[in-house]
Formats: C-alpha cells, structure tokens, sequence
C-alpha cells in the first residue's frame, strides 16, 4: 500500500475531492445535502476554516478551503465532518450501507471513501484553475450544460465577486457548444 504524505502548511489554500463510497449517489436528495451542510456547520464551529469554493455532486465533491492563520490539520476536520454526516444520517433513520469487515474494524460507516484527495495551493494561477474546475465539474460529468444552472456550487458567489460572467462556458439558450477548457484534463484532482 501507498504512504499517503499530506503537505500541511499553516493558513494555507487547499483543494480537495472527497468520494462517496461506492460511487453511491448520496447527494442526490436534499436530506442528504442538508445533513452535510449541517455537519460542515458543527465541525467549523470547534476547528474553523473558510470555504472558499465548493462543488456538490451526486457521488462527490470539490472544495478549496482556507486554513487559519497557523493552523494545517484539513485532516481532522474532514475526519470530523464525515463522521457527523455519519451520526446525522443514522439518526434521521436512512439506509446505511453494508460495509465490509475492513471498513468495520476501522469503525468506518460505508458513506464515504476512506480517504481523499488533497493538492495545495501553491500561487494564484493554481488557485484560478482549480476554481475553474470546481465550477466547470457539474458540466464535466453531465449533470448540466452551464455553471450558472448547477444550484450546488460557489459559482454565482464568484460570479457576485467579479471573477466569472454569469454565462461563463454557457450552452443554454441555443447557444453552440463550449469546448472542453483546455486545463480540464491537465489538472490530478483525484477523480
């Protein structure tokens, strides 16, 4: 097996994919949208961050996240955020998954990935391609034909920002198709 290294620098912009086990689509319902905003709420109550960008999908999600100023530790926070949506989703009585006997020694619930994926930051074009990606996802995996129309996503915030137009790669209103942006496949994003 791989020895993961995670890069942890202090007050430091992160990107990170997160997957839902089994490629399940668990977000697909709006309890289970809630819940997780729910737990990410719980969890930056006791170990903040800023949210800088995010994507929610059916089977997984992107986000960029800002760590405080001399703090590093993103992995006990997603720790804590998978394990509230966990306890969470228990308790509103949904069906949990089989999970296997290495999950259960590793008292892992079955919803998530046991890990996930994590890249820093390092300058503002890096930042300005992972957000790109963040927004352009939906349309990568065929759940709408423009940012503005997918409601699970930062981009109408970067939109309000100035950083896109709000018909950024648009396909809507018999408009011909966008091609793929280039940096789409160039970018280890861990899907």
């Amino acid at each position: 097996m791989p020895n993961y290294i995670r890069n942890y620098v202090p007050g430091g912009l992160f990107f990170f994919t997160v997957k839902v086990a089994h490629q399940h689509p668990l977000f697909s319902q709006h309890v289970t949208r809630r819940l997780l905003h729910e737990a990410f709420t719980f969890v930056r109550r006791e170990h903040p961050l800023s949210i800088e960008a995010v994507v929610l999908l059916p089977d997984h999600l992107h986000c960029i996240w800002q760590m405080p100023e001399g703090e590093a530790n993103y992995s006990i926070r997603w720790g804590r955020i998978k394990r509230r949506f966990s306890q969470l989703y228990r308790a509103a009585g949904l069906p949990m998954p089989n999970v296997g006997a290495s999950m259960g020694k590793r008292r892992e619930g079955g919803l998530f990935q046991r890990r996930f994926w994590e890249h820093t930051l390092r300058d503002e074009d890096d930042f300005k391609a992972h957000l790109d990606y963040i927004h352009y996802n939906p349309i990568k995996h065929g759940h709408t034909v423009c940012a503005h129309a997918w409601p699970y996503s930062s981009f109408t915030k970067w939109v309000e920002r100035g950083e896109y137009a709000a018909d950024w790669l648009c396909n809507c209103s018999g408009r011909p198709p966008v091609a793929t942006p280039p940096w789409v496949d160039n970018l280890d994003v861990g899907e």
